[in-house]
């Protein structure tokens, strides 16, 4: 059963939601360069301490639901029903944030990190964290029986999926062709092709 969050976990999360809103807005409008910590801490109406307090750096801004979106992919795998095949429920996961990160409204946020070495730096650093995650939590479950270096690979795919597809004309059939070579890929790392010598020299 999920607990309601109280008034001071609401109040904290509104005004997080409010600088990353405002920060977003301000380096559309005047680039993302030309806008400091400062200037969004004004915007906001709070203080650079209170702005650092929710974000740990000027890139975190733009990437303000990196967490979150960490979240839903280790999910995808510890939320599982019983038996639920692995790959399908991450594929799933990964369709849902391609889907919410090409929409119209995500296209200038885009534009503007591919013309930000800085922010794709994060961004590429960020997509390390998040595989890191996702092998973890691949690793932990019992059911899945695999060596760390085949979670940490399928990590790998599963996420770099999510940036191929994104970019892609045609996402939905992107993710279709990735896949069936990650589902590939996870079922010859399994002890039962191993056993039986499918699993290739």
């Amino acid at each position: 059963m999920t607990v309601p969050p109280g008034r001071r976990e609401r109040k904290k999360a509104a005004t997080r939601q409010k600088i990353a809103d405002t920060a977003l807005r301000l380096f559309l409008e005047r680039g993302y360069d030309a806008v400091g910590i400062r200037d969004v801490a004004a915007e906001a109406d709070v203080a650079v301490t209170t702005l650092f307090a929710h974000f740990a750096s000027k890139e975190a801004l733009v990437f303000e639901r990196d967490d979150d979106f960490e979240q839903r992919l280790t999910q995808a795998v510890t939320d599982r029903t019983p038996h639920e095949p692995l790959i399908p429920a991450l594929r799933r996961e990964i369709q849902s944030l391609v889907r919410h990160c090409t929409a119209d409204s995500a296209t200038p946020v885009w534009r503007m990190i591919d013309e930000s070495p800085a922010l794709r730096e994060y961004e590429e650093s960020m997509r390390l964290r998040h595989a890191e995650s996702l092998a973890t939590a691949i690793a932990a479950d019992p059911d899945l029986s695999r060596t760390t270096t085949a979670c940490r690979t399928v990590a790998r795919f599963v996420i770099d999926a999510y940036s191929l597809a994104r970019e892609a004309p045609d996402p939905d059939a992107a993710l279709d062709e990735i896949f069936w070579m990650i589902e590939a890929a996870w079922a010859v790392t399994s002890p039962s092709a191993k056993s039986t010598g499918t699993a290739g020299p």
